[in-house]
């Protein structure tokens, strides 16, 4: 399949969902672009693992979990020096 892109004012393009199937990628995924020769681009999406798959890495099982409030006030009392 061959496309032509156009170039906003930012110098960004957009892929279509078509090359985005063909590379496996997902909305979140990130895209690897190495220079070639020639004026080409190789495009991969990038391997390993996403940002959301590492929630929770280092819980604790025997730990409570924090509500977002309770963390904001944790957050709030270590920067005011209480804790």
């Amino acid at each position: 399949m061959t496309a032509t892109l156009t170039i906003t004012a930012k110098g960004q393009v957009t892929l279509r969902k078509e090359f985005l199937a063909h590379l496996g990628a997902r909305p979140g995924d990130r895209l690897t672009v190495e220079l070639l020769e020639g004026g080409r681009l190789q495009v991969e999406p990038k391997r390993g693992q996403p940002a959301a798959s590492l929630s929770g890495l280092l819980a604790k099982s025997n730990t409570k979990r924090l509500s977002i409030a309770e963390v904001s006030d944790a957050t709030a009392a270590g920067w005011a020096g209480e804790r």
